[in-house]
């Protein structure tokens, strides 16, 4: 991803893989990723939308021993 390219509403969900909508209520919730609001418009920078996605990894615990 380009750092300082801005997608839209489509492009981003495409990207996270879900629906507009599901941005649009994430918004609303105060969720998701950080957005621009330009007029009408709504951007979301890539460095945002990784930053999000980051904040989402769930590490999980290593197994040892045995298998």
């Amino acid at each position: 991803m380009e750092p300082n390219k801005m997608l839209n509403e489509q492009e981003t969900a495409e990207f996270l893989n879900c629906s507009v909508a599901a941005l649009r209520r994430w918004r609303q919730e105060g969720r998701g990723p950080s957005y621009f609001r330009v007029g009408r418009l709504i951007r979301y920078g890539n460095a945002d939308i990784e930053a999000f996605l980051e904040s989402q990894r769930v590490e999980t615990a290593t197994q040892g021993g045995a298998a």
